[in-house]
């Protein structure tokens, strides 16, 4: 005879499931009304910590059914994200190197941030909300190793070699009336051939009463996608600021010509489109086999403050980079993993 699940454990364990069922469902939570299906995607991996006091209450209750029912979140979470737990794997000799940084506008040390920057190694570099007492700072203390750059709006690109082809790139919300230019693409020269590379700042993003508040980020999302669809070189690395997580689906424009589909995939690094046994993801995977590994390093500290280098850069061989900063993300995409 089965026996009653006993009283005091019902409700955790049936919270253990709903939070198992929104980790693995939650693209059939509805965005209607206050677009409540992007809310949860932006703090998906977060869901995991309602495992902790759960569990708490399970061992100090002596209540076997919840902490039984806790190994699905368990299992969910760890087959979306668990990804990030694990060391970076050794990269290869042959990388393009990025790095990208929203500077803030109020920065009070944009030299600081300038020398964490140029620190980095990187090959190219792409900057944020550039506001234009400060762009001079940017200029002379990059430079010496970035010689080559270009600026539209309040976005900008250094690299190392030259670039080319340099042009606003128009992801402004119909709504805005004022001066607004956050988006930029060139040609960047690299031992690997040439590479389209795209610098852009999404509007941002609120929460309020009536939910997020995200309209104009998703119609500047979508005009940068229909950018990104249109460009002709194969090769083409999208960085910047997107004011959001790369599971957000308002944020589909992007990711699905960038290699990403669903929680699972979208991981810090994952494997683009093309691998060597399997076809590309989205409409603009590259179907060609993977030779070479692909690197990103993390932004540095806000501010540039001296004595704290960037965070450890994770690496994947073949593989793209999605960064998590609170409620925003920094993209370091690439739709052609041979770069």
């Amino acid at each position: 005879m089965v026996r009653p699940l006993p009283a005091r454990g019902r409700v955790p364990a049936a919270l253990a499931v709903l939070t198992a069922g929104l980790l693995a469902f939650h693209g059939a939570v509805p965005n209607t009304p206050g677009r409540v299906g992007s809310v949860l995607e932006s703090f998906l991996p977060w869901l995991g910590v309602a495992v902790v006091p759960l569990f708490l209450y399970g061992l100090l209750r002596r209540a076997p059914a919840t902490l039984v029912a806790l190994l699905l979140p368990v299992a969910v979470w760890t087959h979306l994200f668990g990804d990030l737990l694990l060391p970076p794997d050794t990269a290869g000799p042959r990388e393009l190197v990025v790095v990208q940084h929203n500077v803030a506008d109020d920065n009070p040390d944009p030299a600081g941030t300038a020398r964490a920057l140029a620190g980095t190694g990187a090959d190219l570099i792409a900057l944020e909300e550039l506001v234009p007492d400060a762009l001079p700072v940017y200029e002379r203390a990059l430079a010496a190793r970035y010689p080559h750059h270009v600026v539209r709006g309040t976005v900008g690109l250094w690299s190392r070699r030259p670039l080319s082809g340099a042009r606003t790139v128009d992801i402004k919300p119909a709504d805005l009336t004022g001066p607004w230019s956050r988006g930029l693409r060139a040609v960047a020269a690299t031992p690997h051939g040439e590479v389209a590379v795209y610098v852009a700042h999404l509007p941002s993003v609120r929460i309020g009463p009536r939910g997020l508040a995200s309209a104009r980020r998703d119609e500047s999302a979508g005009l940068l996608g229909r950018a990104v669809a249109a460009e002709p070189l194969d090769r083409v690395v999208l960085l910047g600021d997107l004011n959001g997580t790369a599971d957000d689906r308002g944020l589909d424009p992007l990711t699905s010509r960038l290699g990403w589909r669903g929680a699972g995939s979208r991981r810090v690094s994952r494997r683009v489109a093309g691998g060597p046994d399997r076809p590309g993801d989205g409409p603009l995977g590259d179907r060609r086999p993977c030779p070479r590994p692909a690197r990103h390093r993390e932004r540095p500290p806000p501010g540039g403050r001296p004595g704290r280098p960037p965070l450890r850069p994770r690496k994947r061989e073949g593989r793209i980079g999605r960064l998590r900063y609170g409620p925003t993300t920094c993209c370091v995409a690439s739709r052609d993993d041979r770069i």
